[in-house]
């Protein structure tokens, strides 16, 4: 098994990736890699060897040895034929490996978007992974699963030619080999070469990553008014410039040596074959007299078809050998396991939920998010956890539908730790609304249903609307609930505002059968009107139901059974809302302060 060291800690083996990308390129459709065989191993053959060599061979033979007309005739017909037959059979390879392109891409792509909806949520917030997924899908973005079969075909149809070209020049004189040995140490050479190309574009990545953050952000609807109204794109253009000229730091500072390995490959390749067989050459026919002139052409020629076969082969390892780099990625992509793990249990009808002493922190933190919270929830309980903005509310919900698992302590789900639930099965149990909340570029409808829409669909879909309280924008659309949100694929899609969007988004809550409602900042983007309206349908919505709100708004906490104050991460304070404004606490003075400021709001307006 041969290695290709990255650097201190990496090592790749090239031979085992190159047939994982094979296996893999196989596996989705093998008439790619069969075609590009088909196709190239025919040209390589018919061009480099029996056209240039085979043929002038034949014909300079029969010149020397004055045969006549017929006999040339004949070979001619028979070149012809094969000539026929290599076009025929390089056009339908070109016709397999064309039909196979797009099967391999969709089916490498699914397999790419299968794994990375199975990651953890931590892959998501993690930059070395997304780094290592961006060359992960360069795989597919520039067509490395295509341009592997291309550099085997290349290499197979390369050597198959080589061995006969050689082996006719053997035949006329086996000195000419001296000439070829260098060819051997081409491979060497590139493969070092391979190497550090490598190494430059891993160097290049987090750049390429910020210009195609920047690039990206600035044609995005979401971005263009902070775009225009603020000095923020002078700062990304400061960074996009930056990572540009890191790139052009990077690749002067590997530029020299590139140029040196190319020199000397080419050296070993191309110099010292071509004029070492073109001086011994001459020297047999002009001095010695031990060469036809057909012996000449053929030499020459020959050496020509060896240069043309050595680049080819030389090419097709250096581009394998960046490609074994590359998929090396994808594997460790695809390789990836879970930290958070699906366990096997069917979770029944909700009882209750309970926090024992759970302390959370995030891969890259230095502190707790949250740190040994206890506490507990029964079916039928409408529940309030409040605090202010990086009280570690949000991280609850992210172990509760189990996003992370706790790093101490553990959470029961009628008794039983959520480890032992199936995913599934788990968090079919709970219907969310996220404080991030997302529409997609698909039709209102399907945003609420979360499916492909039938009759019935839809008519639930628009009573889930009525009560998240947007049906009336969204029926004043032509198209009604058909209608597309965002004008990303059609120009009649809808724009909504923040707090219509929001309203979309929660009226998924109200189209599904759940036992708890957890409810992550679901009116941040509401007015206090809004807010109010949103929770009457929401208590009527979720009678005999458990639910759970995640605020920083104190206006969910008096509807509630229980409060659960957080702060720092741990929780300080819990009660009803009447036992936690006598306690005078923490709560007291968040809802005091609160009041005041929804007061002299409603008194400016006024």
């Amino acid at each position: 098994m041969r290695y290709i060291q990255l650097h201190e800690q990496t090592k790749v083996p090239v031979v085992k990736n190159i047939i994982y990308a094979v296996k893999l390129v196989w596996q989705a459709d093998k008439r790619l890699l069969l075609g590009y065989i088909l196709s190239y191993v025919s040209s390589a053959i018919f061009s480099l060897f029996i056209q240039n060599i085979l043929f002038l061979k034949v014909l300079l033979t029969l010149i020397d040895g004055n045969s006549d007309f017929r006999v040339y005739v004949k070979y001619l017909a028979i070149f012809l034929l094969v000539s026929l037959f290599s076009k025929a059979a390089e056009w339908y390879g070109s016709y397999m490996n064309h039909d196979a392109t797009k099967t391999v891409l969709k089916n490498i792509n699914n397999k790419i978007f299968k794994k990375a909806y199975q990651l953890d949520v931590s892959c998501y917030e993690d930059p070395e992974f997304y780094d290592k997924y961006q060359r992960a899908t360069l795989v597919l973005s520039s067509g490395y699963y295509d341009l592997i079969c291309y550099d085997i075909s290349i290499i197979v149809g390369a050597v198959v030619s080589f061995i006969c070209v050689i082996t006719t020049v053997t035949v006329i004189d086996p000195m000419y080999l001296l000439f070829l040995l260098p060819v051997l140490f081409v491979f060497a050479v590139e493969i070092s070469k391979s190497r550090l190309v490598y190494k430059r574009d891993l160097e290049m990545t987090t750049n390429n990553r910020i210009k195609a953050y920047v690039q990206r952000t600035v044609f995005l609807k979401d971005y263009s008014k902070d775009m225009r109204t603020s000095n923020i794109f002078a700062v990304l253009m400061k960074r996009f410039d930056a990572a540009i000229k890191s790139n052009i730091v990077i690749l002067k500072n590997y530029g020299l040596k590139l140029f040196i390995y190319s020199m000397v490959s080419s050296a070993l390749s191309e110099f010292i074959p071509i004029i070492g067989t073109y001086a011994y050459a001459g020297y047999q026919f002009v001095y010695k007299d031990t060469m036809t002139v057909s012996g000449f052409s053929v030499v020459l020629s020959s050496i020509n078809s060896v240069r043309d076969t050595t680049l080819n082969i030389v090419e097709g390892f250096d581009e394998l050998n960046q490609m074994a780099l590359y998929f090396q990625n994808l594997r460790d992509f695809f390789d990836y396991e879970p930290k958070v793990v699906s366990g096997t249990k069917t979770a029944g009808e909700f009882e209750s939920l309970e926090f024992k002493n759970v302390s959370f922190k995030y891969p890259s933190a230095q502190k707790y998010s949250i740190k040994n919270v206890s506490l507990k929830i029964n079916k039928g309980d409408t529940v309030a956890v409040v605090g202010i903005n990086g009280a570690g509310k949000s991280t609850l919900v992210k172990l509760l539908l189990r996003f992370y698992d706790p790093d101490e302590g553990e959470i029961f789900y009628n008794g039983i730790n959520i480890k032992e639930y199936n995913f599934e099965s788990y968090r079919e149990r709970f219907a969310t609304v996220f404080q991030d909340y997302k529409n997609f570029a698909i039709s209102v409808f399907e945003n609420v249903m979360c499916r492909e829409c039938t009759y019935e669909d839809k008519a639930f879909a628009k009573k889930a609307l009525i009560q998240s309280g947007v049906w009336e924008k969204i029926s004043s659309f032509s198209n009604g609930g058909d209608t597309l949100l965002t004008r990303e694929f059609d120009e009649n899609g809808a724009g909504l505002s923040g707090g219509e969007n929001q309203k979309v988004s929660t009226a998924r809550l109200f189209a599904r059968n759940f036992d708890i409602a957890v409810l992550d900042e679901p009116s941040s983007a509401l007015d206090p009107i809004a807010e109010y309206r949103m929770y009457e349908n929401l208590i009527s919505a979720t009678e005999n139901k458990t639910v759970i709100y995640i605020s920083h708004r104190l206006s969910s906490a008096v509807l509630s059974d229980k409060i659960f104050v957080l702060g720092d991460g741990r929780l300080i304070e819990s009660g009803n809302h009447s036992d936690l404004m006598a306690q005078n606490g923490e709560y007291r003075k968040m809802f005091d302060l609160q009041s005041k400021s929804y007061k002299e709001e409603v008194n400016s307006d006024e």
